[in-house]
């Protein structure tokens, strides 16, 4: 398996631009997926530079109505009609960020590829999405000043447009856009439905804040990482986690945390 970073908000590569967004391109035996596609068209041109044809992709993968995540697919639509775009239903709405819509474009809703799924679903015997995460430990305190439009009012967001891609060659690989439920809460639904824990992880921990941490904060990122350090999983990560968060957490995992930049290549052998 063969993973492309085409876009985080950090770089790693002199070829590529960054921004906050967030865009994997996956290669397996069987399939080429493009999992979310960044907030525009800097996604697209990061293919094009890295010798990536996305008209070749077969399967794409939105992981929330989110534009930085969502944004470049009216641009890959240019390129490619024909890969189906599984996207949960309740990510057509309307989101918000305090007072600044960050939700989709409206425009995809009318792509004739779009697969709009309710909950989980089998997409085949090497690909699979789940969703429905209610669990609350730890949930990201930054989720609190996210909302959705019900009814004409500002509500919180409790996320049930979140999924999760899981990927089954040889190793599991799970992928999250944001964690916006919590990652731990992530993991927990995935042992519900797959058992077990994956092998690899690929996520934001969406913990990234730009005023200081508060001791609980911290301390919470802290027991974050020793949980996860205690499972037989590497985690990359990057994108809406935040360095200071990744700073805390790193001293705990080592080895079994991996901070990704736009530009990374990841491969992963079977077994």
């Amino acid at each position: 398996m063969k993973i492309t970073v085409l876009m985080e908000d950090t770089c790693g590569n002199p070829l590529y631009e960054s921004e906050h967004g967030f865009s994997l391109y996956i290669e397996t035996k069987n399939h080429k997926i493009l999992m979310d596609t960044g907030a525009g068209e800097k996604t697209i041109e990061n293919a094009k530079r890295s010798g990536i044809d996305l008209s070749l992709a077969d399967t794409v993968v939105i992981s929330h109505g989110h534009y930085d995540h969502a944004g470049g697919l009216m641009a890959f639509g240019e390129i490619n009609s024909h890969a189906p775009v599984y996207m949960q239903k309740s990510a057509s709405l309307d989101y918000y960020h305090k007072e600044r819509y960050i939700g989709i474009d409206k425009r995809i809703l009318h792509m004739e590829n779009l697969r709009l799924t309710e909950g989980s679903r089998v997409i085949d015997e090497e690909l699979s999405v789940f969703a429905g995460i209610t669990g609350r430990r730890y949930w990201p305190e930054s989720n609190r000043s996210l909302s959705v439009k019900q009814d004409g009012c500002l509500v919180q967001d409790e996320f049930v447009h979140e999924q999760c891609l899981v990927i089954k060659e040889g190793r599991t690989v799970l992928v999250s856009g944001c964690a916006h439920n919590g990652i731990l809460n992530i993991l927990d639904q995935y042992k519900k439905i797959y058992g077990g824990c994956p092998s690899v992880v690929i996520s934001g921990f969406h913990m990234m804040k730009k005023a200081d941490y508060t001791k609980e904060e911290q301390d919470i990122i802290v027991r974050t990482a020793w949980e996860l350090a205690g499972m037989d999983t590497v985690f990359y990560t990057g994108h809406c986690t935040g360095q200071k968060a990744i700073d805390l957490m790193k001293p705990v995992m080592a080895e079994k945390l991996v901070q990704m930049h736009c530009g990374d290549v990841i491969m992963m052998q079977e077994g």
